[in-house]
């Protein structure tokens, strides 16, 4: 299941966007790419069963803002042509039988999962500062407080 969409915008700027749908067991999960000025960004979407056309369409209008893409990656969008109807059933044909993502898909998801370590790497360990930090408050107060009585 492949659905693409395509705008202009003004300045002959245009967006290219692409929905492919594939089976990693256990899950179908989707690849949303889009290009958008020479910026090419992904975004992994996992579905439980296969979802049917309308359930994709939904999900993508119901949750269009909570999509987490990629950070942007310098891409060129290649011109589309007309291609004959037979080669492109035998294009659509390979992409069936290919497994995985593109290699630019897969970078742009390592990345984005990369950053997401690194925040909650981040945030985990000013978590822990911070509670060492109150711990150290507590000893020292419960120093004062044995002292009070001199």
């Amino acid at each position: 299941m492949n659905l693409k969409a395509n705008s202009e915008r003004k300045n002959s700027m245009s967006i290219k966007s692409s929905l492919t749908i594939i089976f990693e067991d256990p899950f179908w999960v989707g690849i949303y790419e889009r290009y958008d000025d020479g910026q090419y960004e992904v975004c992994k979407i996992t579905f439980g069963a296969e979802p049917k056309d309308y359930e994709v369409y939904g999900f993508l209008l119901k949750n269009w803002n909570n999509l987490k893409f990629s950070p942007p990656i310098k891409s060129e969008m290649t011109e589309e042509r007309k291609i004959n109807p037979k080669r492109m059933q035998r294009e659509i044909n390979t992409q069936l039988k290919d497994k995985g993502m593109g290699t630019k898909a897969q970078q742009a998801l390592k990345l984005q999962h990369e950053q997401n370590k690194i925040e909650r790497k981040n945030k985990s360990r000013e978590q822990k500062e911070a509670e060492k930090e109150r711990q150290y408050a507590l000893r020292q107060e419960k120093k004062k407080a044995k002292h009070k009585g001199r």
